[in-house]
């Protein structure tokens, strides 16, 4: 994985590069029985160089572990690898990528599934699906399915963590959550070892 992830830094598969501080490549064992796949860096992400440590990554380790999960066994990453964003003053707004850029960076996230052979993977969002399974699916309606590909890789399709952090309502803020930590339960009950 060192091999890859060093030529990543070099990555100008799409413009996003341009913009962004850095490539953010997964990180975890490469034996991972699971990999979570995110959409891509947010401005923490960006800085620091590491998938999942801004404040939905926060969310996304608490409850990992409250569904027993050891984040440390598990391989994390994004669809995307650079961060896409709005300047606004002095803050970076982050701004959904395109199709063209997803399937771009589906290069990376190939390689990095083809490297770790998971026996699932949890597409965290529409854009993680998207990249996964090669078209838009309704995460909505479609959460917590298990989806196999032809190639025979599970995927289990959930929220984007950071869907929490933007429900405004506290009553439905700790509801949406308590879903997450549900299918997060069920993730865990489909890993093996």
């Amino acid at each position: 994985m060192g091999d890859l992830r060093k030529a990543a830094k070099g990555c100008r598969r799409c413009p996003l590069w341009r913009d962004a501080t850095q490539t953010v490549f997964g990180e975890g064992p490469e034996g991972a029985s699971v990999v979570f796949v995110g959409e891509q860096p947010g401005d923490q992400e960006d800085i620091a160089g590491k998938p999942f440590v801004g404040p939905a990554g926060k969310v996304f380790d608490a409850v990992l572990d409250e569904a027993a999960i050891d984040r440390q066994k598990t391989y994390v990453t994004n669809a995307v690898k650079h961060f896409k964003f709005e300047p606004r003053g002095k803050r970076r707004i982050h701004s959904k990528p395109n199709a063209g850029e997803i399937q771009a960076c589906r290069w990376w996230l190939d390689k990095e599934l083809a490297l770790t052979k998971p026996s699932l993977v949890v597409a965290l969002g529409a854009t993680a699906a998207q990249s996964l399974l090669g078209k838009a699916v309704p995460i909505t309606k479609m959460r917590g399915q298990l989806i196999e590909r032809e190639d025979g890789l599970r995927i289990f399709l959930t929220i984007h963590p950071s869907f929490i952090l933007r429900i405004r309502d506290a009553e439905d803020k700790e509801a949406e959550r308590g879903r997450f930590l549900d299918d997060m339960r069920a993730v865990k009950g489909l890993m093996r070892g």
